[in-house]
């Protein structure tokens, strides 16, 4: 998209240093496509047990859908739904704020261990194979926390959100984070969101097919660590 027709929010002096990085990038996005879509069709062929597996699994231990579709903001501010599988009581969302905490009361046990493994990430093999996310990228936050966002923090609107980032993978148990916080959201807002971003930054930066590969390992391993 042309500069002058991106959303007034993502048209700054910060951000169009990184348009302009990223503008340079076009063979980089055509690999990056390309690896998500034959990635996604292909993980979403061969999981396709698991993904059945676990759908039934979901059905029989809780009441509620099978799937948690949530209204989130991708690249040029475009909102979509991910989709994750329910790990939470129905209507969570309702009775809580919109990041989950250590503990907390609304994640159903069979829940915690989608979450523990990162199964309940699965689901977005459609996202990725829809054009909504990557991979790797900047992972999408909620319309309330983008509406909070600095000016450069618009920047990570430039590309497709991911299912995994290197924000991911250091804060992979940020939920411990917010477990004594009063206020979860403003804690995670003034606090996590902006030492997160500087990860976020860092990949715009360096972002290219290969460290993309690099991170997704990086990821692995950080869930078999858990």
């Amino acid at each position: 998209m042309k500069y002058d027709k991106l959303p007034t929010n993502l048209k700054n002096p910060t951000t169009k240093a990184y348009y302009d990085l990223l503008k340079k990038k076009k063979v980089t996005f055509f690999f990056k496509r390309l690896f998500d879509i034959i990635m996604s069709l292909c993980m979403i062929v061969i999981l396709s047990p698991v993904l059945i597996i676990i759908s039934f699994i979901i059905l029989c231990t809780s009441k509620g859908p099978i799937l948690y579709k949530q209204r989130r903001v991708t690249k040029y501010g475009k909102i979509f739904k991910i989709w994750k599988f329910r790990t939470m009581v129905k209507h969570a969302d309702k009775i809580g704020t919109q990041v989950t905490i250590k503990g907390d009361p609304r994640i159903t046990k069979v829940g915690k261990f989608l979450r523990k493994c990162r199964l309940d990430e699965l689901p977005q093999l459609f996202n990725i194979l829809f054009g909504q996310m990557s991979f790797v990228g900047p992972r999408p936050e909620v319309e309330k926390y983008v509406n909070q966002y600095q000016e450069e923090m618009y920047a990570t609107l430039l590309v497709r959100s991911g299912v995994t980032s290197l924000a991911s993978i250091k804060y992979k148990d940020e939920n411990k984070l917010l477990e004594h916080a009063s206020d979860a959201d403003e804690v995670y807002i003034n606090e996590i969101l902006p030492e997160k971003m500087k990860y976020n930054y860092q990949y715009l930066k360096k972002i290219n097919i290969f460290y993309d590969i690099a991170l997704l390992f990086q990821t692995v391993i950080a869930i078999l660590k858990r």
